[in-house]
């Protein structure tokens, strides 16, 4: 019988690798707080990719690098060199609202982490099969510290004309009901 990796200890481990690699990385304190029910602009779910975007702001705190603006949701040019040290690159202009978040591993960085991406896969999928009805998403350390890293809000309605802003991923969880009307809030369609 094999033993299932398990995903909170297979994060630390691939963030030790990514400290090897670049020793001003602070520990991570608490890898389970890493994995939660919100979204990120590196895409849904944990990945090693999102790790060494989580490792950019690391270094970047260390250093005193103001990364980001909007309140953790516009990565600016100071967050891009420093991805850039950690392997990773930007292939397109900037997005108006996040920035140049969505970087993506150069091909060295995949070659040089290979073993490690690979490891954790097998505990993300060990993950996916003992929680495959719930959506989980990693979430940064910005986000843990009271950056908005939730995610981008929507704009959602009831039937009375009250509205709200909330998280789609929130929002598609289960209805929110209005407490005057009773009906549930929704993303008005475009017309």
């Amino acid at each position: 019988m094999t033993t299932r990796p398990i995903l909170a200890a297979e994060l630390a481990v691939a963030w030790a690798d990514i400290q090897q690699q670049h020793v001003e990385l602070p520990d991570l304190a608490a890898p389970e707080s890493l994995i939660n029910e919100t979204s990120s602009a590196c895409g849904p779910g944990p990945s090693f990719e999102r790790l060494l975007h989580e490792a950019v702001h690391g270094v970047a705190a260390v250093r005193g690098i103001r990364d980001t603006s909007r309140a953790g949701r516009y990565h600016n040019r100071r967050f891009l060199v420093v991805a850039c040290e950690l392997g990773l690159d930007h292939p397109t202009e900037a997005h108006v609202s996040t920035g140049l978040s969505s970087v993506r591993m150069r091909p060295d960085t995949q070659r040089l982490y290979s073993p490690t991406v690979a490891r954790l896969q097998l505990a993300l999928d060990a993950y996916s099969e003992d929680v495959c009805e719930a959506e989980s998403v990693f979430l940064g350390p910005a986000a843990r510290f009271g950056a908005s890293g939730a995610g981008v809000r929507v704009k959602a309605v009831c039937r009375c004309g009250r509205n709200l802003r909330v998280v789609r991923s929130v929002l598609v969880k289960a209805p929110i009901l209005c407490g005057r009307c009773g009906a549930p809030f929704v993303t008005p369609t475009p017309s």
